[in-house]
């Protein structure tokens, strides 16, 4: 799945924050639009950020449904 398109699903739950850090490592901030529970994740790439992301959407939306 690309980038754009788990971007896309995020965002339609999360507000997104995107930065770098002085490190030149990229983090990435969810902002649940229902509670405003914040969640960050980071890593080397833009990439990899966004992947952690949506692996965290989809496991919260697994336990939601358990």
């Amino acid at each position: 799945m690309r980038n754009t398109t788990k971007l896309k699903i995020l965002l339609q739950k999360y507000t997104v924050s995107l930065d770098m850090n002085e490190d030149e490592s990229f983090v990435l901030l969810l902002t649940d639009k229902t509670n405003n529970n914040m969640q960050q994740f980071e890593g080397e790439s833009y990439s990899a950020v966004v992947a952690k992301a949506y692996s965290y959407l989809l496991r919260t939306l697994k336990k939601s449904t358990e």
